[in-house]
C-alpha cells in the first residue's frame, strides 16, 4: 500500500472538507453506509447545535482510507466497522470505541449466480471478496451455520466492486458485497442473495471510534455527540421516508432505493446502545464484547491479528452512559 499517497489524499480531504480547522471543533469521519449518512439527518435538523457537539462530517469516498485515516491520527473520530477496528487496536493504535450507530440487518450478503439455488450447490465454487474483511467473515459465518468449512469453497481477493462486476460479468458464481451492490445484483438479475446479515443478528456491529488523546481534551463534545444521534435515530425510526430523502442525495442515490438500504441497516438508539457498550449484557447477541471476541477469533484464524484484544481496553461506555441520563 502507498501509505504516503494516502495520507496526502487525507490531508487534501482535509482541507477541502473543514476549511480552517477550529481548536474546539472535532472531525468525525464517515462514508457510504447507511448508518452513518444517517449523520447528515443530524446535520440537516441541528441536532449539532441543538445539543452544543462541535463536530465536523468529513467524508471519504473510499471507507478503508477513512480507517488509515483515522490510525494515522488524522482525523480525531471516524465511522467504522468493530471488525475493522480491532487490529489497529491490537497493535497499539490509541482509540476507544464511543458510541454503536447500528448492526447490519441485510445489507451485507453472499451473492450467488442464478445456477446456485442453496448451499449445496456452492461446494466447491469460487467465492469473490476482500479477503480477512467483513465480507469473509460473513461468508464463513454463512457456511459454517449450513454446514460447510471454509476449506469447501475457494476464496478469491477482490475488492468489493471488483467482485459485484465480476459475479454480474459471470467471471465466478459467487461475491461477498454490501449495498448497493445488492440491489445492483438482483436489478440486473445476475443474481440473487444466498446468505445475508438479515440471518446473522449481531454479527456486523458498526461504531464510532475517537483518539484517546481528543476524549481526554473535550470528553463532553462525546457525550454530546451520543446525544446527537439518540436523537438522530428516533426521527431517523418516525420518519424514514423524509430521513431517506435528506440522506439519499449524499451518495446520489434515489429516495426510494436509499429506503431499501435504509431497511437493511439496525440502527442503535439510546436502549441499543445501553445493551451493546455494557460489559453487564455480554452474553446479548448485541453485545460489542461479544462481537469483538467471536470477530477476534476470525481475524485471528486469518492472520489478522496475533492476539484479541480485552474489550475493556478499548469499549468506554462513559459517554452514551453520561447521554442517557
Amino acid at each position: 500500500m502507498k501509505k504516503l499517497a494516502i495520507v496526502s489524499a487525507i490531508a487534501a480531504t482535509l482541507l477541502c472538507s473543514t476549511g480552517s480547522y477550529a481548536s474546539t471543533e472535532i472531525t468525525l469521519g464517515l462514508s457510504n453506509w447507511p448508518g452513518w449518512v444517517a449523520w447528515y439527518v443530524a446535520e440537516h435538523n441541528g441536532y449539532f447545535k441543538k445539543y452544543h457537539a462541535d463536530f465536523k462530517l468529513v467524508w471519504f469516498s473510499s471507507y478503508e482510507t477513512s480507517v488509515e485515516a483515522l490510525s494515522a491520527g488524522k482525523i480525531d473520530a471516524n465511522c467504522q466497522a468493530l471488525i475493522d477496528s480491532i487490529a489497529p487496536i491490537e497493535k497499539g493504535v490509541p482509540i476507544k470505541v464511543v458510541l454503536t450507530t447500528d448492526n447490519s440487518a441485510g445489507n451485507d450478503a453472499l451473492m450467488v449466480d442464478n445456477s446456485i439455488k442453496n448451499f449445496n450447490d456452492i461446494k466447491g465454487k469460487t467465492i469473490a471478496v476482500r479477503m480477512d474483511s467483513i465480507e469473509q467473515y460473513l461468508d464463513e459465518y454463512g457456511l459454517k451455520k449450513h454446514g460447510i468449512p471454509p476449506t469447501g469453497v475457494h476464496f478469491v481477493n477482490m475488492s468489493t466492486s471488483d467482485a459485484a462486476a465480476a459475479l454480474m460479468a459471470g467471471r465466478v458464481p459467487a461475491a461477498g458485497v454490501w449495498n448497493p451492490w445488492i440491489q445492483r445484483i438482483e436489478n440486473r438479475k445476475a443474481g440473487h442473495v444466498l446468505f445475508s446479515s438479515a440471518s446473522a443478528p449481531g454479527v456486523i456491529p458498526d461504531i464510532v471510534a475517537a483518539q484517546e488523546s481528543i476524549l481526554k481534551k473535550y470528553p463532553n463534545e462525546f457525550v454530546n455527540l451520543a446525544k446527537v444521534w439518540f436523537a438522530t435515530v428516533k426521527f431517523i425510526d418516525m420518519h424514514p421516508k423524509q430521513a431517506a430523502e435528506i440522506m439519499a442525495p449524499h451518495v446520489e442515490l434515489p429516495p426510494k432505493e436509499y429506503q431499501v438500504a435504509l431497511k437493511g441497516t439496525r440502527l442503535f438508539g439510546q436502549k441499543l446502545n445501553h445493551y451493546s457498550m455494557n460489559e453487564k449484557y455480554h452474553n446479548m447477541t448485541v453485545s460489542l464484547y461479544k462481537s469483538t471476541y467471536d470477530t477476534g477469533k476470525f481475524l485471528k484464524s486469518v492472520g489478522a491479528i496475533t492476539k484479541i484484544p480485552n474489550p475493556r481496553s478499548f469499549i468506554d461506555p462513559t459517554f452514551v452512559n453520561e447521554a442517557s441520563k
